[in-house]
């Protein structure tokens, strides 16, 4: 794979660079794992991923190839994506009551960064690809300005309380400008670094490491937005969401919360 040219030719598509690497990776899997790009070769890599992974990472690994086949003029070879069983429930997401603990948790160890980490996470429905990029002048003026590689503008809200209290931190910090969420040498974050970090507050306070992960918060800012706001279309405009479609996941109840629905009301 000429890795240089591919990834200059995915940079053009409107994807992440989380994306990106996924890509990458995909293709230089595939090559090592196989000899030439035929029809069989995909379609043996196709079922190796239907056996091993779930259906959402099958599909992002088949796009990738997809991906790769339409940037070396092999389009024909496409492979079909499987089919993903929609579920009426949100799994994996934090619950209110378990991201309150966790911050009030941080902050009484005085783990303030993390506390901060976790509170942006979920007060502005940031992704931790958006997270990192945020900037102490941001929090000064009270938002972030993203813009999409199709040059579309999402504006990224910072709460007033998040922000007083941020600058609170800051100026004991004795910091005003750079990067908000720094590492132990004074690097920009890596999403690695965070997820990794969640994990390990997570076994520390007794949680369950499945909720507690970057886009768990994510997932608990539009519900609660919806829970005290019900404009779905308000929504989809400030999680940055193409279609309004992907949005309406959020008018779902969790697993955890339909049980205790069907606890309280069944008792026939």
């Amino acid at each position: 794979m000429e890795n240089g040219t591919f990834e200059e030719y995915l940079k053009k598509s409107d994807l992440s660079d989380n994306t990106i690497d996924v890509y990458i990776w995909t293709v230089k899997y595939f090559e090592e794992h196989y000899k030439k790009i035929n029809k069989a070769n995909l379609l043996s890599y196709k079922g190796y991923l239907m056996e091993n992974y779930k259906p959402k990472t099958v599909n992002l690994r088949i796009q990738a190839m997809n991906k790769y086949l339409e940037f070396i003029g092999k389009s024909s070879l496409r492979i079909k994506s499987v089919k993903v069983q929609q579920k009426n429930f949100l799994e994996n997401v934090i619950s209110n009551a378990d991201y309150k603990f966790l911050k009030r948790k941080l902050k009484k160890d005085n783990n303030m960064e993390w506390y901060f980490v976790v509170w942006y996470l979920a007060a502005t429905g940031a992704r931790v690809s958006e997270l990192i990029q945020i900037k102490i002048e941001h929090i000064e003026i009270g938002y972030f300005d993203l813009y999409s590689k199709g040059g579309k503008l999402r504006r990224l809200y910072i709460p007033k309380k998040l922000r007083e209290e941020t600058l609170e931190w800051l100026k004991e910090q004795d910091r005003n400008s750079g990067y908000l969420f720094l590492n132990r040498y004074g690097e920009r974050i890596t999403p690695r670094g965070i997820s990794q970090q969640l994990k390990n507050y997570a076994e520390k306070y007794g949680l369950d490491k499945k909720v507690v992960y970057p886009h768990s918060f994510r997932h608990r800012y539009a519900k609660n937005f919806l829970e005290k706001y019900n404009d779905i279309s308000l929504l989809a405009d400030l999680m940055g969401h193409e279609s309004i479609e992907t949005t309406r996941i959020y008018l779902r109840r969790t697993a955890s919360e339909q049980q205790e629905i069907v606890d309280k009301i069944v008792t026939w």
